[in-house]
């Protein structure tokens, strides 16, 4: 306990943290590896400690004792006895409940907690995965090992899995030490530490899980340098076709691969390639709602070695189920944030795997692997017709009459000429908002019903400094590499998604001489304005502060 400390722990699992406390950037960055955080105001900020944010952090080999005991260090009072209680008996909850392989058919699940072991043999629902029962577990089907950690986490036991992996079918890939373009490559030193993190020199225990690291720190180079240790036929599952191409252009860049070993699985081109690319929406796509899911059997009518999940956090719900069946394959998850809007953290966790790596944006930035990022919101006022229209209308046309404030128009002119020498992204999540803008200021315009090569060749005049000020709409937010991009004006977005606000500041963090700007645009006095508190969580618990200006 110290009397001066910056924050107090509370029965009911939040941790309340003093801003101006001058430990509070260190005390920050010790929370971040083992608790969520909640609400940042100006002064307080809370953090909640949950089973699945200490699992994480188990799985990263953070101490349990580390834990505990710069949580009373930090500690302006006495730490309820039960908080003490619950996080060592979470944290010690990841590690009870082991999987290993007993033969090719059938695996072991050992368990040593005894309390654990009772009150899963007693589990009518977990029934049909015995095959046998052990003095200290269970013999399951290997079938059933997706199924089985799947139900385990639901209940609040997470399994450590050490059944291993199928090698896959060879593939001879190396990195290159020069790029395409004539550039010495190598991985920076973070990438190397996330790769090892997550390949554990090919044991067991390694294999499956994610890493987690800013927009523009280079994820896509760290699942190169993945393929390049597992050495095996690769499918790689990226959001859109625009990044379908950029992962193939930088495999052709930096890996000895060449074209015919690397095929795209889109709905232009249906290739399979000892390295595959394809989007979540082909593996879900159907004809109609009642007709089967066509593309899923890729994932088990190849031999594949890895499966990379890009933007894991955007997992859908059928590509869930289909990795149930997949654990035998190492899966590599990429993401700048393990936030999900639907709370299906724990689904990743299971499925996918732990948290292998993870490095703050401060981090990266102080050290310039990403660019420094000024977050301004301004909050503008609804002009009379619209504060009416807005006073009589049902919460949902709320939000979007305060989104698509016509008062925006103006300010969104106003930062353009403020950045007349800066590459600028406007972004919206209305598409008549974003045409409304491109059209009165005559800008160019990409939104979904943009064709891929109209789309293709703005974005490469945009890179090339022919376009400075590119509108878009959602299609932007995830997976699209603007690297000069450095000015980022957010006219509305999707309610109070904190996925989305971490994405979107990601799209101007490539590394540049100067800071990067990012204005949000909200309505003030409105539900929009409430919705861009809860977006601004993710970025706040990074370390960037947000100026209000009116």
């Amino acid at each position: 306990m110290n009397d001066s400390g910056p924050l107090i722990v509370q029965s009911d699992h939040t941790i309340m943290v003093e801003v101006a406390h001058p430990q509070y950037i260190e005390c920050r960055d010790f929370l971040n590896s083992f608790a969520e955080l909640v609400k940042s105001p100006e002064f307080i900020h809370t953090y909640r400690v949950t089973p699945l944010s200490l699992w994480n952090s188990a799985a990263l080999d953070t101490g349990m004792d580390e834990i505990i005991n710069r949580l009373i260090g930090y500690s302006r009072y006495e730490i309820p006895s039960n908080v003490l209680f619950d996080i060592r008996e979470w944290y010690e909850t990841y590690g009870s409940l082991v999987l290993e392989k007993v033969s090719e058919n059938s695996l072991r699940l050992r368990i040593s907690d005894s309390i654990i072991l009772n009150r899963i043999r007693q589990d009518n629902d977990l029934e049909r995965f015995w095959l046998k029962k052990t003095e200290d577990g269970f013999l399951i089907a290997a079938g059933e090992r997706g199924n089985l950690k799947h139900a385990l986490v639901k209940i609040g036991y997470p399994v450590k899995d050490t059944c291993g992996y199928v090698p896959g079918a060879p593939i001879d890939l190396s990195l290159r030490n020069i790029d395409s373009d004539g550039h010495a490559f190598d991985l920076r030193n973070y990438q190397k530490e996330a790769v090892d993190a997550f390949y554990q020199a090919g044991s067991a225990s390694g294999g499956s899980g994610i890493i987690v690291l800013a927009c523009g720190s280079g994820k896509t180079i760290i699942g190169l340098g993945v393929m390049n240790k597992v050495g095996s036929h690769s499918l790689i599952i990226t959001t859109n076709n625009v990044s379908v191409h950029q992962w193939r252009e930088e495999l052709l860049s930096k890996t000895t691969l060449d074209n015919e070993e690397i095929g795209e699985f889109t709905g232009l081109i249906k290739e399979i390639k000892p390295v595959t690319i394809t989007t979540y929406q082909m593996l879900t796509y159907r004809r109609t709602k009642e007709d089967p899911l066509l593309n899923l059997n890729i994932f088990t009518e190849h031999d594949w070695g890895l499966i990379i999940y890009d933007e894991v956090h955007l997992l859908p719900a059928p590509v869930f189920r289909a990795t149930t069946s997949i654990q035998a394959r190492r899966r590599l998850g990429l993401t700048a944030t393990l936030v999900r809007e639907d709370g299906k953290e724990d689904d990743v966790f299971a499925l996918i795997g732990p948290k292998r790596y993870d490095v703050p944006w401060k981090t990266l930035e102080s050290k310039g692997f990403i660019a420094e990022a000024i977050c301004i919101e301004y909050r503008l006022l609804l002009p009379s017709r619209e504060e009416l229209e807005y006073a009589h209308a049902s919460k949902r046309q709320r939000f979007r009459i305060a989104a698509e404030n016509s008062g925006k128009l103006t300010l969104v002119e106003e930062l353009i000429c403020h950045h007349s020498d800066d590459s600028i992204l406007v972004i919206g999540q209305y598409i008549a908002q974003v045409e409304k803008i491109a059209k009165k200021l005559n800008l160019p315009i990409i939104t979904g019903k943009t064709k891929h090569e109209e789309r293709k060749k703005i974005y490469t005049d945009f890179r090339k400094g022919r376009i400075k000020v590119l509108v878009v709409s959602k299609v932007a937010n995830f997976a699209v590499d603007l690297p000069d991009a450095n000015v980022m004006i957010q006219v509305s977005g999707a309610f109070g998604s904190r996925q989305e606000e971490a994405q979107r500041l990601g799209r101007i963090l490539r590394p540049k001489k100067r800071a990067s700007c990012f204005y949000t645009l909200v309505s003030k006095g409105t539900d929009e304005q409430n919705f861009a508190v809860n977006r601004q969580l993710f970025l706040v618990e990074q370390g960037y502060k947000y100026q209000i200006r009116y």
